[in-house]
């Protein structure tokens, strides 16, 4: 048993485990900005142009509720399309938002890998011949 929770601790304390934990973490926190970006900012003005609308409450009604003296006895039973709106549009923009990020990185590293290297010394003794040539080419 002491063994298996050694393993266990080197596996969740290797880089990969703590980065992938990190970035679930910063996702999960990203994935609240976009919902709020795609609920507050970008749905409204849509809803609007469409006539005031609001997706998160478009549905259609397959039962109604059943009421008794006033109480409801069973809850209406809705398809709640506007949602599944909502949830893909925040799916696009995330997705977006995730693929700009890549290319970003990619450009980045492109770069790096652009840049020239310094070319390579030559050897030794190639660089004494050229020394002494050089001092050759001086004397005459």
């Amino acid at each position: 048993m002491k063994k298996i929770l050694q393993e266990f601790k080197q596996f969740a304390m290797r880089g990969n485990v703590v980065d992938m934990a990190v970035g679930v973490i910063i996702g999960g926190a990203f994935s609240k900005i976009v919902s709020s970006i795609v609920a507050d900012l970008i749905m409204p003005p849509i809803g609007l142009l469409v006539g005031g609308m609001n997706f998160s409450e478009l549905k259609v009604t397959l039962k109604d509720s059943v009421m008794d003296n006033g109480t409801e006895v069973s809850p209406a039973i809705t398809l709640n399309y506007g949602n599944f709106i909502q949830v893909t549009l925040d799916f696009v923009i995330i997705a977006l938002a995730v693929f700009l990020l890549i290319k970003a990185i990619n450009a980045l590293n492109r770069t790096k890998k652009e840049e020239p290297k310094a070319p390579a010394a030559p050897p030794a003794d190639i660089q004494l011949l050229t020394e002494i040539r050089d001092l050759l080419k001086k004397e005459n």
